[in-house]
């Protein structure tokens, strides 16, 4: 079937179908003809209509299987493929049905006679409520245009059932079922903090009401009008914006404007137009698109940008309804938690900063464009918590620990009293850090370690005069590069590190190139020969991706330079697996330093390199990148990942390996004395250094320097102030050479046992 073929069979379809929801017909006979309209315009054997009752799918009406099965063939959810595609909410297309690991013979349907399969979820209030399917006896995997078209009759399949009742509204997912009593829920830390308030959402649930277009030239203009008007609401708030400094959100601003006028995404929602749906149900039919194949991308980065476009979609959506009335928009009348499916960086920025206190998302990563800037306007986020809108009522008291993870609904007034006493002991705690804020990080034993911090934006920059920190001990260079909506150019890139510099002052800063590729894909730069890869940990990343395509490498190295002028620039090369990768890194940079003062510019008054040794392999040369190098960097983070061959994004394995096993402790054992043998200063950066008692035990190893997140600088500066250094090098010592799974619990009674504060 061509394109321009499935666009009109679908208008034909819809055309057919305005008539049957039209007619006095009883819901039985309606969906009857339904089924064969469909069939017939798609030219498939079997065309069926699965509907969600009592919690189960039922089968109300089909073509080409057996009659008798109608009301009788029932499946769970979960069960078989129609069930798959309901609780997943995704679309199935099979040349072989039987093939498919979920697949579930029903003998009374006679379906034995078929071989093709391809269904897709019929969708109200974002959740499936029915499943159509079609069946060919054929071998084949049906057109995407026919699954466009069965996706454009699902959409309006379900105001046709839900106008006959025939919809299960207190299924799983309803109101309906929401709780009364104090409810904990759990999530995804996105950015730390305590907050309380009353629950809001971000926007009420828009009913369309209408979804076959009567003249779809009408319903076009209606399109372009709501387009021009969310434009001129972008562009007005992106001026308006103001967070006191400037900061990597203005680059994420920048994007999601970008996509305000994607071209692709414009055309995807006349073409349903063009099939014959309102203009609002074509919005939705491509936000549910949007949906499902969010569901399918690995990438964070590229879900990000798919949560954005999808913000705009809402967006887009209340403007051409007539619905505008959001929570921000209303105002918020007391101190407010937000509730939201996901949100973009603008409506976010939509809201009163002096109310709202917190944020709570079904979804949400840590890398997402919100959070960016919710960490810029200091608010608490809480992503990937479930069950929201079945659990949370409008104007529920909430309790959210940012710092936990967990989201206390409706609590009790004993809850209450304890988050208040969290809150006051936080509050003591970040008090007494404060007050050490100018103290050294210096061992009781007279040992001084070097605090540092990590960063990547303008705004953590900040964070060294509120943490006390001696420096940037890992200064992640890709950030600029992840948040921009295309390749950030020499001069960018030079304004960047020349304001960190001069934010740090007389503070060390080290640089580490960029390190994107694999898991940090760009949109705007595509991988080798366009491949996807299946471990793309291991893969095309970091300093291999840098070195293949030197020009991006040139360009960073003159950025780094040339900002540093007159200063000390400290570089540092991840992911290097053998000597010759630095090499041939340390090459580029000392050709762009000569190009620099070639040209009687100011060049750097030194510059230091340094690589991170996160890859196992790199460990079994040191004896001849040691003599190159000005310092060393563990990346805790991957290097355990590597060493046990444990996917960290893995929740299976995310706590089966223990920092404090013997093999990584060894590991780091090993490479610290190497380096000191060498004269090479080494240290840590990575969550591993973050966490007091880990801390510890890398300070036992011998390790000088620990790079970690702002949070993490007064408890572990509390930790090395109350520690002995030297009497627990010889502890630990002691404690490598016994065959153990894990020195958690030994080395936590010998900090009580030595009085050593762990948080």
């Amino acid at each position: 079937m061509a394109p321009a073929t499935a666009t009109s069979a679908a208008r034909e379809i819809l055309t057919r179908l305005h008539d049957v929801m039209a007619s006095r017909s009883a819901a039985q006979s309606k969906l009857n003809q339904v089924v064969q309209i469909i069939g017939e315009a798609l030219h498939t054997e079997v065309c069926s209509i699965y509907l969600l009752r009592d919690g189960v799918l039922e089968l109300f009406a089909t073509r080409g299987l057996k009659q008798d099965a109608v009301h009788v063939t029932k499946m769970a959810l979960g069960e078989g493929l129609v069930g798959t595609i309901a609780e997943n909410v995704e679309t199935l297309n099979l040349d072989e049905a039987t093939s498919h690991p979920d697949f579930a013979y029903k003998p009374e349907t006679g379906e034995e006679l078929f071989h093709s399969f391809a269904g897709v979820p019929i969708v109200r209030r974002e959740r499936a409520v029915g499943v159509l399917a079609v069946q060919h006896s054929d071998q084949r995997r049906y057109d995407d245009v026919e699954i466009e078209a069965l996706q454009t009759v699902a959409m309006v399949l379900a105001e046709l059932i839900a106008g006959a009742g025939l919809i299960d509204e207190g299924g799983p997912g309803s109101g309906s079922q929401r709780d009364t009593g104090p409810v904990r829920l759990e999530g995804l830390k996105l950015v730390e903090g305590m907050a309380r308030g009353r629950a809001v959402y971000h926007q009420p649930r828009i009913e369309i009401e209408h979804t076959v277009a009567e003249d779809t030239d009408v319903e076009r203009h209606r399109l372009i009008s709501a387009f021009a008007k969310m434009r001129d609401q972008i562009e007005r708030m992106t001026k308006e914006t103001d967070f006191g400094v400037a900061g990597e959100h203005q680059d994420v601003l920048a994007m999601y404007k970008m996509f305000a006028y994607d071209e692709g995404w414009i055309r995807r929602i006349n073409e349903a137009i063009d099939s014959g749906l309102t203009a609002e149900a074509a919005i939705e039919r491509v936000q549910q698109r949007t949906r499902m194949r969010m569901r399918e991308i690995a990438d964070p980065l590229l879900a990000d940008r798919m949560h954005d476009l999808e913000d705009l979609s809402n967006r887009l959506l209340r403007i051409v309804s007539g619905q505008l009335g959001t929570a921000a928009q209303l105002g918020l009348r007391q101190d407010s938690i937000l509730i939201a499916r996901n949100l973009g960086p603008a409506e976010l920025l939509e809201y009163d900063r002096r109310r709202l206190k917190g944020v709570v998302l079904e979804e949400g990563s840590l890398t997402a464009h919100v959070t960016i800037v919710a960490r810029a306007m200091g608010i608490a986020v809480l992503g990937r918590v479930k069950d929201v809108r079945r659990t949370i009522g409008e104007g529920d008291w909430l309790l959210l620990d940012g710092t936990q993870g967990s989201l206390i609904v409706r609590p009790t007034t004993t809850m209450d009293e304890a988050f208040d006493a969290r809150m006051i002991v936080g509050q003591k705690r970040r008090a007494e850090f404060a007050a050490m804020r100018d103290l050294p990080a210096v061992t009781k034993d007279g040992q001084r370690i070097e605090l540092m911090i990590n960063a990547g934006l303008r705004d953590d920059m900040a964070a060294l005069d509120v943490t006390g920190a001696d420096g940037i001990g890992l200064f992640r260079t890709e950030f600029q590069f992840l948040v921009s909506a295309t390749f950030p150019q020499r001069e960018r890139q030079q304004r960047l590190y020349r304001e960190v510099l001069e934010a740090a002052g007389d503070r060390p800063v080290i640089f580490r190139t960029v390190d994107i590729g694999g898991d940090k894909a760009l949109p705007y730069m595509n991988q080798a020969d366009g491949a996807t890869e299946e471990n793309p940990a291991l893969g095309w990343r970091a300093i291999r991706l840098a070195l293949e395509r030197a020009a991006l490498m040139k360009v960073q190295a003159r950025a780094l330079i040339e900002a540093a002028s007159g200063r000390t620039l400290n570089v540092m090369f991840p992911m290097v697996s053998e000597p010759w990768e630095f090499d041939e890194a340390h090459a580029l940079f000392e050709e762009q330093r000569k190009w620099v003062h070639g040209r009687n510019r100011v060049p750097p008054a030194a510059v230091r390199y340094g690589t991170m040794l996160e890859v196992p392999a790199l460990a079994e040369s040191l004896d001849m990148i040691l003599p190159k190098l000005d310092f060393l960097s563990i990346g805790t983070n991957d290097l355990t990942q590597f060493l046990f061959a444990a996917d960290r994004a893995n929740p299976k394995l995310a706590e089966r390996y223990d920092w404090l096993s013997p093999a990584i402790l060894r590991f780091i054992a090993r490479v610290t004395r190497e380096s000191h043998a060498a004269s090479v200063p080494v240290g840590v950066c990575g969550e591993m250094g973050g966490r007091t008692l880990e801390a510890m035990a890398l300070i036992g190893l011998g390790i000088g320097r620990l790079s970690i997140t702002p949070a993490a600088v007064g408890p572990v500066k509390a930790m090395i102030r109350s520690l002995d250094a030297g009497v627990l090098r010889a502890q630990i010592g002691a404690l490598l050479a016994r065959p153990v799974r894990s020195l958690r619990s030994d080395l936590a009674a010998w900090a009580t046992e030595n009085e050593v504060v762990i948080a």
